[in-house]
């Protein structure tokens, strides 16, 4: 069994998952990043100051009633809590970091380029159909003669 593990953990395919999601977690930090410290703040100057995050809708006061500037608050307070505007701000982060990988993979397929065909080093003998070079004259099988159309 140990060596069946091993065999597995070193395959490729694991370790190309296990970067790929290493590199997908450092990514998603990025965007985050970009999103809440370079996106946000001109959209909430934009808005006035709206703040997505602290949108909520109070679904059942709290025992002692009371109004609250925060989910958390309201939570605290024992009220039960509707937070569709955290809900909002994971949905437009979502939306960027989806853009953002779009935007990434199209630029890598960019840039790949077809790999270059290689000439045809050998065909096929018109009479006998078995593989021959480019440039044979006669047929080295059945010894037929190779027609100028079939020589290109």
């Amino acid at each position: 069994m140990l060596k069946e593990f091993k065999e597995f953990a070193v395959k490729g395919n694991a370790i190309d998952l296990a970067v790929g999601v290493i590199i997908g977690a450092a990514f998603g930090a990025v965007i985050t990043s970009l999103v809440k410290d370079i996106l946000m703040p001109p959209i909430g100057l934009l808005t006035g100051g709206l703040d997505f995050s602290n949108k909520f809708m109070i679904l059942k006061d709290a025992p002692g009633g009371g109004v609250f500037a925060t989910p958390a608050d309201a939570v605290k307070a024992g009220a039960i809590t509707w937070n569709y505007g955290n809900f909002t701000t994971l949905i437009i982060n979502f939306l960027i970091v989806a853009l953002c990988i779009f935007m990434l993979v199209r630029a890598l397929n960019k840039m790949k380029r077809p790999s270059p065909t290689a000439a045809p080093v050998s065909k096929d003998c018109p009479y006998c159909s078995m593989t021959i070079p480019i440039k044979a004259t006669r047929c080295p099988h059945c010894t037929s003669e190779m027609a100028e159309s079939a020589r290109a």
